[in-house]
C-alpha cells in the first residue's frame, strides 16, 4: 500500500490499536482499565535500557586503567 493512500484515511476507515500491559502478573489491555488505574498508566514513564554490549564496554571501559 502506498504512504499517500494510508495518509487520506478516514477515521472510520482505520483500525484502532488496543495497548496492553503487564498487571499484576497478567497482561490486559488499556482500555478495559477503571478510570483510576488508565490515568496511572498514562502518566507512567518509560526508560529504556542500553544494549547488553553497550552496558559491557561502559564497564571495561570504567574498570580499565593503565599500567604506569
Amino acid at each position: 500500500m502506498h504512504i499517500d493512500k494510508i495518509d487520506s484515511l478516514s477515521d472510520a476507515e482505520r483500525q484502532r490499536c488496543e495497548v496492553w500491559t503487564r498487571v499484576m502478573g497478567y497482561h490486559r489491555p488499556v482500555s478495559e482499565f477503571n478510570p483510576g488505574k488508565q490515568s496511572e498508566h498514562a502518566q507512567r514513564q518509560h526508560f529504556r535500557e542500553p544494549a547488553t554490549s553497550e552496558r559491557i564496554a561502559t564497564k571495561v571501559s570504567a574498570q580499565w586503567k593503565p599500567c604506569a
